[in-house]
C-alpha cells in the first residue's frame, strides 16, 4: 500500500516546471456531444474554490482559514501555515496531454472552470450530455476530508468540515439544484459528532456523505469495534448513502515500491474489492439493514468474483464468522452499490452483480476521465444490452440511490 498523498511523486505525474508552457495548458472548448442516454454520474470531483473558508469560518479563525496564496507566480493552498500543492490530477480534463499533473501547483486560470464554477460545470456536464453529478473533494483535503482531521486545531478542522458542506449546499448544489446531487463530508475524529453532522445536513438536502473505506488506516477506531454505530445509526436513520470512495483511507494498493504510478490506477479496483468484503464481515450491514453502501471508482469486474467466492465460503464454513441466515452475498447484493467508469467485458453479468445496483461515472476533471466522450463510450459499452437495463444503468438507479428524480420528459 502507498499513500494516497505520495502518489503525485510517482512516475509520469511529476514534470519539470520548465518543459512546459503554462499559458498553454487550457484547450479549447469540445464541441457538444450527441446524446443518446440520459447520464448520471455518481462519482466525479470538484476543486475547492480559493474563497470557500475565508467567506465562512467565524472572525476568529479567518487568520488561519485555509485559501490560496501566490508563490513565485504559482498558486498554493496554505493550510496550517504550510504551502500544499494544488496539483494538476485534480483538474485535467480539458488540460494539454502535456500539462502537468503533478510535481508543481497549479494555478486556478490554468484549469477549466467547471472544476470549481458550478455554472461552468453544468456547462461542461452539457458538453459531454450528461444530465445530473455528485461530486467528491479534491486531492487537496482528500476524497473523505481526512485532511480536515490532521489539523492541529480540531475545532478548526471541524469549522472547515461544515463550511465545506455550507458551501455544497449553499452555492454548489443551489446554483442547479436539478443538475447537481449534494455529497456532505463529516467529522471523522468523533462518531457522536459526525452523527451530528449527518442530522444537520440531512435537513438541508444531503442525500450523501463521502466516508473512509477504512478509517483503522487514517489511525481511527476499525469497522469491526462498533465505534461507529452512531454515525451509522444517523445514516441509516435518514436514508444517508455512505459514499466509499477509492483512496479515502488514504492508501492505495502499491505492489512494489518502486512500481510506476499505472500500477496504482490499475490496481484501484483492488482497493473497493478489500474494502466491500471489509464491509460486509463487520457487521454493519446486518446491525443496520437498510444503510446504503456505494463504492467509486472501484468498477464492477471483480463483483461477480467475489460474490462466488463469497458463496463458497458461506456453503463450505471452517470457522464460526458468519451465524447469520441471510448469507455474505446476499448483503452484497442488498445493501452495495457499484460504479462504472471502463468495464465493457462485464455487462454480460451484469444481472449476477444486480442490475439495480450498478451506475456510471464519469469522474470529471480527473485524469481517467471519460469526458467530454462519456455519451459514445457508454453507448459502446452497452450495446445489444436491453432498453430497460440500460435506462438502470445511466440514471434510474443513482435517482433511486440519491434520491434525486428525474424530469419525465428525460425518463
Amino acid at each position: 500500500m502507498t499513500t494516497l498523498e505520495d502518489t503525485s511523486k510517482l512516475g509520469n505525474w511529476s514534470r519539470i516546471e520548465g518543459d512546459f508552457d503554462p499559458s498553454t495548458a487550457l484547450l479549447p472548448d469540445p464541441s457538444p456531444r450527441r446524446r443518446r442516454h440520459t447520464i448520471i454520474s455518481v462519482d466525479d470531483h470538484l476543486v475547492e474554490p480559493p474563497d470557500l473558508f475565508t467567506k465562512r469560518l467565524p472572525a476568529a479563525y479567518q487568520d488561519r482559514a485555509p485559501r490560496v496564496v501566490e508563490e513565485d507566480g504559482r498558486q498554493y493552498w496554505l493550510i496550517d501555515g504550510g504551502l500544499e500543492l494544488n496539483v494538476g490530477a485534480n483538474a485535467a480534463s480539458g488540460r494539454s496531454p502535456d500539462a502537468p499533473l503533478g510535481g508543481i501547483s497549479v494555478r486556478f486560470d490554468e484549469m477549466r472552470r467547471g472544476t470549481w464554477d458550478p455554472d461552468e460545470r453544468v456547462r461542461d456536464m452539457d458538453i459531454n450530455g450528461v444530465y445530473a453529478s455528485l461530486a467528491f473533494p479534491s486531492m487537496v483535503f482528500s476524497f473523505a476530508g481526512q485532511r480536515f482531521m490532521r489539523m492541529r486545531d480540531p475545532k478548526l478542522g471541524r469549522l472547515c468540515v461544515e463550511a465545506y458542506n455550507d458551501w455544497v449546499i449553499d452555492e454548489w448544489v443551489a446554483a442547479h439544484p436539478d443538475r447537481l446531487i449534494p455529497n456532505q463530508l463529516t467529522w471523522l475524529s468523533d462518531a457522536e459528532l459526525a452523527a451530528a453532522e449527518i442530522r444537520r445536513n440531512a435537513e438541508r438536502g444531503f442525500h450523501a456523505v463521502s466516508f473512509s473505506e477504512n478509517p483503522e488506516k487514517l489511525g481511527l477506531p476499525s469497522l469491526h469495534t462498533g465505534y461507529w454505530d452512531p454515525f451509522l445509526a444517523a445514516c441509516e436513520e435518514t436514508t444517508t448513502v455512505l459514499n466509499l470512495h477509492v483512496g479515502s483511507s488514504s492508501q492505495v494498493m502499491h505492489p512494489s515500491s518502486d512500481a510506476p504510478v499505472d500500477t496504482v490506477t490499475a490496481l484501484f479496483s483492488v482497493n473497493s474489492m478489500l474494502a466491500t468484503v471489509d464491509w460486509i464481515y463487520t457487521g454493519i450491514p446486518l446491525r443496520f439493514p437498510n444503510i446504503k453502501i456505494a463504492l467509486s471508482e472501484g468498477g464492477i469486474g471483480w463483483v461477480p468474483m467475489i460474490l462466488d467466492r463469497l458463496d463458497f465460503l458461506y456453503d463450505r464454513p471452517r470457522t464460526s464468522t458468519w451465524t447469520d441466515s441471510l448469507s455474505p452475498s446476499d448483503v452484497l447484493q442488498r445493501n452495495f452499490w457499484f460504479a462504472t467508469l471502463w468495464d465493457p467485458s462485464i455487462f454480460a453479468l451484469r444481472e449476477r452483480i444486480g442490475i439495480d445496483h450498478i451506475m456510471l461515472e464519469v469522474d470529471y476533471p480527473h485524469v481517467d476521465s471519460t469526458w467530454p466522450d462519456t455519451q459514445d463510450l457508454v453507448d459502446e459499452h452497452l450495446k445489444g444490452v436491453p432498453d430497460d437495463d440500460v435506462r438502470k444503468i445511466t440514471c434510474l438507479n443513482a435517482a433511486a440511490l440519491y434520491q434525486h428524480p428525474l424530469p419525465d420528459d428525460l425518463i
